[in-house]
């Protein structure tokens, strides 16, 4: 099943034909304030909503997709874990790094048609980086790896905004920043997804392919992920789980882009990337910086196109 918020936040299912029926009637009694809470409230309960859904899915009437404002899927998760550096890198890597993470604010997450705003802060570059998230189904603390994907409600596109190089504050300053988290168009239930460690992943800036690598690549892999980071804290319905990204790909956000990602299954979700400065970058990607650079350390891609125009210039 595919599901997703539209317009004003009413809870659509998405049908085969591209249509979207609105079944906000068959949740109406889970409690919740708000389409952050009704989400996750639904993720908590669905086996006693599937059937409703289905029901309330056949019987409607369709409106085609590209007629309706998308949401997001999941306003208001209680966490968003990303693993970090959680790739092979096309195989370039001798070894996988440790297994790490960090968290991402909720008050980031934007959806689809938003637009990522590049703050006033002297980064080096901004980035996004294309993710498979697994949203969580049910309370998960101390998970083994063998049990991990019962846990897994549904998958959705996820890019994980960067504002690199910043002189203080450490992955909190550099990926918390609103707007820095587009999730969607849509949540896919698992039962959909034959195997996500068989995924094509791939994003566009200006139409132009940037990133393009299977979830194969995974160093840890997504029942891994669930066993370390549920051993570390409770995961609740309705949280974030975001997989990693492989960097070679990675570029530079730049005021105007129009930005999509897509996974195999998924949909497609686009955003805009606002720049009220207007600062300039050069457009190359990661691995094409550091095939250009004289020393390569394998499976590390650190390379980052200077910036060229605009403040904190002088400063990248």
């Amino acid at each position: 099943m595919k599901i997703l918020f539209f317009d004003d936040f009413k809870l659509g299912v998405l049908k085969a034909d591209n249509t979207v029926v609105d079944v906000s009637a068959a949740v109406q009694d889970i409690p919740h304030v708000g389409p952050g809470d009704l989400m996750n409230g639904l993720i908590e309960r669905f086996s006693s909503y599937r059937q409703k859904l289905e029901q309330a899915a056949a019987q409607g009437q369709g409106i085609p997709l590209a007629s309706v404002r998308i949401r997001p899927p999941l306003p208001a998760p209680k966490t968003i874990d990303c693993m970090a550096v959680n790739y092979m890198e096309d195989g370039t890597r001798s070894a996988p790094a440790p297994i790490n993470a960090f968290h991402k604010s909720a008050s980031a997450i934007i959806g689809n048609g938003d637009t990522m705003v590049l703050p006033d802060a002297p980064a080096t570059i901004f980035e996004g980086e294309a993710e498979l998230a697994a949203i969580i189904g049910k309370r998960a603390s101390n998970v083994k790896a063998a049990d991990a994907m019962d846990y897994i409600f549904g998958y959705t596109n996820f890019i994980d905004g960067s504002a690199r190089g910043l002189p203080a504050g450490g992955f909190f300053h550099m990926k918390s920043r609103d707007t820095f988290a587009p999730i969607g168009p849509y949540i896919v239930t698992a039962d959909e997804i034959k195997d996500p460690q068989k995924l094509q992943i791939r994003l566009w800036n200006n139409g132009t392919l940037m990133q393009n690598f299977n979830t194969d690549d995974m160093a840890h892999k997504i029942p891994r992920c669930i066993e370390w980071l549920t051993a570390i804290h409770t995961l609740q319905p309705g949280d974030i789980v975001a997989t990693g990204t492989n960097h070679r790909g990675l570029n530079p956000f730049i005021d105007g882009d129009k930005i999509e990602i897509e996974i195999e299954g998924l949909g497609r979700l686009g955003f805009n990337i606002k720049d009220e400065l207007k600062r300039q970058w050069e457009r190359r990607t990661r691995l094409q910086c550091h095939e250009a650079a004289a020393a390569k350390t394998p499976g590390a891609y650190p390379d980052y196109t200077p910036q060229v125009s605009g403040k904190y210039a002088t400063a990248s």
